[in-house]
């Protein structure tokens, strides 16, 4: 642990050294650490990240996230080397679903498409027609002919929510389910909502409150005007541009860094100050300088693998 900024410093003064030295860029999402979320090259979420692997001209990719994450740069990027300095950072919404229960599922529904949540394993990716984000799941859904079946996994809060918005009665939802959004339940929403009765509601679709909150949303029985359902970009999107001066928050509190940092004259406030992701808060200044030091660890997708999951993904970032 760093007991001092200048022992920080020096850290942080080493890390863009071995970065100099690899030609390599550092992704971070959201939800990291502060001080990893201050030395990314580029920061976002899933979406962006995504993106910004596939623009990327350095040799080494440093993700800062979880593995489903690194996968994915990975495998938009055959011929680099691509870092996670924490191998034990993983996922329990990509963990809800695998390879093999998804075949299962598809022979249940034959010709249905297959939509998955970028949040899954490169082998869940390889099975499926789409990957999305939770800011674009509702367009790609949308753009798949409504009468075409559609399987949608994992998360069955995002699911839930992406059904009501299209109206798709014949999308079928996987019933995973992220660990930290899922306790972020109705009650916090309605006692943080008591509390901060002018502020502005701002909700991961992935929280275990969304559906029952579109529901009393659509019921009129929460501010229309003053709620919003967005992904983690959308959320820091909407700090900035809104002229209110209050909002709460509701998904994993690792924004409520940029949030603050954007917005210093502004207050944000956790819809559920638990929700904390601990595989997004393995990797630190130390793992990070390691890994670039060391070039490790690697993460690599078998190349049929790759070449199948490539398809799903390329086609979210296409969309939007």
């Amino acid at each position: 642990m760093l007991e001092t900024k200048a022992e920080r410093q020096a850290l942080v003064d080493e890390i863009l050294e071995w970065k100099k030295k690899r030609n390599a860029l550092i992704l971070a999402h959201n939800y990291e650490l502060p001080e990893i979320q201050d030395i990314a090259d580029v920061l976002g979420d899933s979406l962006a990240l995504a993106r910004a692997a596939m623009r990327a001209d350095a040799d080494v990719i440093v993700l800062c996230g979880v593995h489903f994450m690194a996968e994915t740069a990975a495998i938009l990027n055959p011929d680099k080397t691509v870092l996670l300095p924490d191998p034990n950072a993983g996922c329990s919404l990509a963990d809800s679903i695998t390879a093999d229960a998804l075949r299962a599922w598809k022979a249940e529904h034959p010709g249905a498409v297959v939509v998955s949540y970028v949040n899954t394993s490169a082998e869940v990716k390889a099975e499926s027609d789409y990957c999305c984000t939770s800011s674009n799941a509702v367009q790609v859904v949308r753009s798949i002919p409504e009468d075409r079946e559609i399987l949608f996994l994992p998360d069955m809060f995002l699911g839930s929510y992406v059904k009501r918005v299209t109206g798709r009665e014949n999308l079928h939802i996987w019933m995973g389910e992220c660990h930290v959004h899922a306790g972020i339940r109705p009650h916090d929403i309605e006692e943080t909502l008591s509390a901060h009765p002018d502020a502005e509601l701002l909700i991961h679709p992935e929280c275990g409150c969304s559906t029952s909150n579109m529901y009393l949303l659509a019921e009129g029985q929460l501010p229309a005007d003053r709620t919003h359902v967005l992904s983690t970009s959308g959320m820091l999107q909407r700090a900035r541009e809104s002229d209110k001066r209050a909002f709460i928050v509701a998904t994993e509190v690792g924004i409520l860094y940029q949030m603050e940092r954007q917005n210093p004259d502004k207050t944000f406030i956790p819809a559920n100050r638990a929700a904390v992701c601990p595989f997004m808060k393995m990797i630190t200044l130390e793992k990070v300088r390691d890994a670039l030091a060391r070039l490790e660890t690697v993460i690599s997708v078998p190349a049929d693998v790759a070449a199948r999951a490539r398809v799903a993904i390329e086609r979210m970032v296409a969309i939007g």
